[in-house]
């Protein structure tokens, strides 16, 4: 195996200069820099991650925390499409990632004991049950850690903004004339009450009243659910002209409900999803829904933590990174008949 006084003989230079320069120190010149990492390169040298962590006391190893009450993991678009630009900014300044579970081979271990066994630099918490004592626990830890979508007094999140979300899907949705709006909401999350507070405050400033009967609890991710529910609302005497769902799979549910019922969806009844699903804009006729800017959370995610590792200074404002999404209108909401 290739070492740094392999590179310093290869060079003609010392094993402090070549270690300084594969870490970009300023005391070394750019040309030394340049010819030690192209010398590191041409013999097939490869970094000691042990050595690198016994010198600086980091890993450059960062835990994530996936657990979801669905089990949906990687498979779930909003948060895997937000690990995967949350692992590039990461990579970029040379981590790595390491999924934290409550298991290590045969063993057991709390969140935090995982971590603590990972000798991680910092953890993000992208996708679990934030209420849960275990997942407290690592919270209140002194671990550098940065969520998603759950807002704490004095912890760091990126999040999408549900509550505007929920108001431009609404707003679009009294634009074309609609009154009677249903919404299939999620289960029991921040997330959840953001976009049901949103969805009171709207109609009530639209002078619109809420009917009690159009709000049904349902499941993240569960179209089976929102088929069912979908159909107790279309059976009421009145029924809805428009639907909200929980996410653009339920919603695609929602749309085969409202067809077994002999009915079209942006014609006889409306229909709004939420994530912006990639696949499922591909679906004629298009869906109306919110495209969640997981590009930007995952990048705001990564800045926030590296400024935890780094101790760097947030000020409290800057500490919950709020991301816009975009409305889709798409071809599912039409004017009531």
């Amino acid at each position: 195996m290739v070492s740094i006084k392999d590179i310093a003989a290869e060079c003609g230079v010392s094993t402090a200069t070549v270690s300084k320069a594969l870490n970009d120190h300023d005391d070394v010149g750019n040309a030394t820099k340049e010819r030690v990492r192209e010398a590191a390169k041409r013999l097939g040298y490869m970094p000691n991650s042990l050595a690198r962590a016994l010198k600086t006391k980091k890993s450059y190893n960062i835990g994530v925390l996936m657990v979801d009450k669905a089990n949906s993991g990687l498979q779930h678009h909003y948060f895997a499409a937000i690990l995967d630009s949350f692992k590039v900014e990461m990579e970029h300044s040379g981590y790595d990632l390491t999924f934290i579970s409550s298991h290590v081979g045969d063993s057991s271990y709390s969140y935090y004991e995982h971590c603590m066994y990972r000798n991680v630099d910092g953890v993000l918490a992208a996708c679990v049950d934030f209420t849960a004592p275990e997942v407290q626990r690592l919270l209140n830890s002194e671990l550098p850690i940065v969520s998603i979508d759950y807002i704490a007094d004095e912890k760091y999140t990126a999040a999408s903004d549900n509550e505007q979300g929920i108001r431009d899907l609404l707003e679009y949705a009294l634009k074309k004339g609609h009154t009677r709006i249903a919404y299939i909401y999620g289960d029991e999350s921040q997330v959840t009450q953001a976009r049901l507070r949103a969805f009171r405050e709207v109609l009530a400033d639209h002078h619109c009243k809420v009917n009690e009967r159009f709000l049904k609890p349902a499941k993240y991710l569960q179209p089976d659910e929102a088929f069912q529910l979908t159909l107790e609302l279309l059976r009421e005497e009145q029924p809805p002209t428009c639907i909200l769902y929980p996410d653009d799979i339920c919603a695609v549910s929602g749309v085969e409900a409202i067809r077994e019922c002999g009915l079209t969806e942006g014609k006889d009844v409306s229909v709004m999803g939420y994530d912006g699903t990639p696949l499922l804009q591909a679906l004629r006729p298009s869906l109306t829904t919110i495209r969640q800017d997981t590009e930007t959370i995952g990048k705001k995610a990564a800045e926030l933590l590296l400024k935890l590792i780094r101790k760097e200074n947030v000020p409290l404002p800057e500490r919950v990174q709020y991301c816009p999404g975009t409305l889709l209108e798409g071809e599912t909401v039409g004017t009531p008949a």
